[in-house]
């Protein structure tokens, strides 16, 4: 049985013989068997699922950066929300003004 809280599908378990004589708690052998993790992961970037898992991947990354990456991490969300916005509201202008302008 595996102790609590140990994932035996976790990137650094499952890329072991990969990752011989590194320190399993550095965190540059963590992120090098989160690369590996992402290279072996099938998933077609045309379905939903294979989109959300693009977003999950630039949503840890985005975590992870410090200093100016992390300026343009935000500076890149804030335009992705900004755009969201302005299509939402063109939306409910357009159906405002279809169904009560008549």
């Amino acid at each position: 049985m595996a102790p609590a809280g140990h994932d035996p599908d976790a990137p650094r378990d499952r890329f072991a013989d990969d990752l011989v004589g590194l320190d399993p708690h550095d965190p540059e052998a963590r992120a090098f068997a989160e690369h590996l993790d992402r290279m072996e992961r099938p998933g077609s970037k045309a379905t939903v699922e294979g989109m959300l898992i693009g977003v999950d991947d630039f949503a840890r990354c985005a975590n992870r950066t410090q200093g100016h990456r992390r300026v343009v991490v935000v500076f890149v969300v804030l335009l992705i929300l900004l755009g969201v916005g302005v299509t939402v509201w063109n939306a409910v202008v357009f159906m405002l003004g279809a169904f009560l302008g008549g």
